[in-house]
C-alpha cells in the first residue's frame, strides 16, 4: 500500500511530521480507487525519541523492524507482532542494553511464530550456555548482567538456528 502525507508549508499545530517508530492512529483517503492512500487524519498514539540516542540502538531497532516486515504472519498473530513491536520499541527506547532487547524479541518472535526453540534450539547449548540464555529470556532488563560479547555470541547462535531451521529470514 502506498501511503503518503501532505505537509503543509506553514506548519500548523494539529500537523506534525511522522517518525519511522511512531505508532498512530489514521485515518486514509484516496482519490483513485486505492492505487495510492493519503493521511487525512493522525492520532500520534506513542513515539520513542530515544531510539535516535545512540547509532547501536537505531541499528538495532531497524534490524528488529526489518525482520518483522520480511516475515509476514498470518492474521490470528498480528495482534501479538504488534505488542512484540510496542514493547520493543519502548524498551529500546530506553533502555541502556539494545543489544538485549534485540535479543529477547528476536527469541520471543521466533517462540510466539510457533518454532520449538526451548525444545530444540535451547537444548543444543552448552550448560553455561543454556544458564546465560535462560537469564536472557526470563529477567527484565534492569537485571541483566550478561556481557556484550556473551549477547553477540547467544545471538549468532539464535540467528544461525532461525537460518538453518525456520523459514524466518533474517537478512
Amino acid at each position: 500500500m502506498l501511503l503518503l502525507q501532505r505537509i503543509p508549508k506553514k506548519s500548523a499545530a494539529t500537523s506534525f511530521a511522522l517518525d519511522l517508530f511512531d505508532e498512530v492512529a489514521l485515518v486514509l483517503e484516496s482519490s483513485n480507487q486505492g492505487r495510492s492512500w493519503f493521511v487525512k487524519e493522525v492520532q500520534l498514539v506513542a513515539r520513542h525519541p530515544g531510539i535516535g540516542g545512540s547509532y547501536e540502538t537505531l541499528r538495532l531497532t531497524s534490524a528488529l523492524a526489518a525482520v518483522i516486515a520480511r516475515n509476514p504472519v498470518h492474521e490470528e498473530s498480528r495482534p501479538a507482532v504488534a505488542e512484540l513491536l510496542r514493547s520493543a520499541f519502548a524498551a529500546f527506547a530506553s533502555a541502556p542494553r539494545p543489544d538485549i532487547v534485540y535479543f529477547k524479541s528476536l527469541y520471543r518472535f521466533a517462540r510466539d511464530e510457533g518454532y520449538p526453540l526451548k525444545q530444540h534450539w535451547f537444548s543444543t547449548l552448552p550448560a553455561t550456555d543454556r544458564t546465560e540464555v535462560a537469564t536472557l529470556v526470563n529477567q527484565p532488563l534492569a537485571a541483566q548482567t550478561a556481557g556484550p560479547g556473551v549477547v553477540a555470541r547467544l545471538q549468532r547462535h539464535l540467528e544461525g538456528y532461525l537460518r538453518g531451521h525456520t523459514e524466518i529470514l533474517l537478512d
